[in-house]
C-alpha cells in the first residue's frame, strides 16, 4: 500500500539561510569575491559571495559567468561611479532584504539597483517613492482643507453680526413710537376749518 505524500516546508528556512550568509560575510568566511567601488577619490573594498551576488543581481551574475579565469583565491570586480555607502547599503539589502536609509538617497538607491540590475531593490525603492508622493499628497490636501475652513470660519462670524446688527435695529424701530405729527388723525388741517361746507352751501343761496 503507497503512503500518500507529504510537503515538508520550512517557513523560517530562508530567513535563516539569508542571516547565515550575511554573518559569514562579516566575519569574512568563505568569501569568494573582492568588490572595489570608488567615486569621486572615495575608494573601498567589500568581501562577499559570488552566489548570494549572482542570485540576487544580473549584471554580477553576467560577471561571473563570463570570468575566463580566477587569478587568486578571489575575483576582484571594479565599480566606478558607485558611492560607498551606497554599495555597503546594497550589500545589506541582499543579504538581509531590507536596509534603512534616508529618505534623499532612496533614489540613489533606485539607481544602484538598475545599475547592477537588481529587481527586488528596484521595486522596493519604487514601491517606497510611491508611499512617500502618496504622503506628500495627502499632507497638500489636509493643508489645503485646514486653510479652507480657517477661510469659512473667518468669514462666518462676520455673516452674524450683519444679522445681529439687522435683528437690533429691527427691535429699535420696533420699540420707538410713532410721531405725533405722523398721525392722520391728529394731523391739522391746513388751516381749513370744519365749517367751509356750510360757507359754500351760502355763497350757493
Amino acid at each position: 500500500m503507497e503512503s500518500n505524500a507529504v510537503l515538508l516546508e520550512s517557513k523560517s528556512s530562508p530567513v535563516n539561510l539569508l542571516n547565515e550568509m550575511h554573518q559569514l560575510r562579516l566575519l569574512g568566511h568563505l568569501c569568494d569575491v573582492t568588490v572595489s567601488v570608488e567615486y569621486q577619490g572615495v575608494r573601498a573594498e567589500f568581501v562577499a559571495h559570488k552566489a548570494v551576488l549572482a542570485a540576487t543581481s544580473k549584471f554580477f551574475k553576467e560577471v561571473f559567468l563570463n570570468e575566463k579565469g580566477v587569478d587568486g583565491p578571489r575575483t576582484n570586480v571594479f565599480l566606478n561611479e558607485v558611492q560607498v555607502a551606497d554599495f555597503a547599503s546594497f550589500l545589506e539589502f541582499v543579504y538581509t532584504a531590507k536596509v534603512e536609509v534616508e529618505e534623499d538617497r532612496v533614489q540613489r538607491m533606485l539607481e544602484i539597483a538598475e545599475k547592477l540590475k537588481c529587481l527586488d531593490l528596484s521595486e522596493t525603492c519604487f514601491q517606497l517613492k510611491k508611499q512617500m508622493l502618496e504622503s506628500v499628497l495627502l499632507e497638500l490636501q489636509n493643508f489645503s482643507e485646514s486653510q479652507n475652513s480657517e477661510e469659512e470660519s473667518s468669514t462666518q462670524p462676520s455673516i452674524l453680526l450683519e444679522s445681529k446688527a439687522a435683528a437690533v435695529a429691527e427691535t429699535a424701530q420696533a420699540d420707538c413710537p410713532l410721531d405725533p405729527l405722523d398721525s392722520p388723525v391728529d394731523r391739522p388741517s391746513c388751516g381749513v376749518s370744519p365749517e367751509i361746507p356750510a360757507t359754500k352751501s351760502k355763497e350757493k343761496m
